[in-house]
């Protein structure tokens, strides 16, 4: 595990911080805090979240498609 000073271990992973699905993410968590175990009343906000990362993911991929490796 990286310390203060210390370069993290997959220095260009991304932060969940930085992902634009921060908020679908938090709220999430935020709900689970809130019902407990009860993972059910969560499931809207699951949903949601998993459609963030989709949609996050296709532009990922859209994007890499322009992009050549030789270049």
């Amino acid at each position: 595990m990286a310390t203060k000073g210390e370069a993290a271990a997959y220095p260009s992973a991304a932060r969940i911080s930085d992902s634009p699905c921060y908020l679908q993410y938090s709220a999430s968590l935020k709900c689970l805090e809130e019902f407990g175990s009860d993972k059910s009343k969560c499931q809207d906000h699951f949903d949601v979240y998993k459609e963030c990362k989709k949609k996050e993911r296709e532009a990922r991929l859209e994007r890499n498609k322009t992009r050549s490796l030789f270049s």
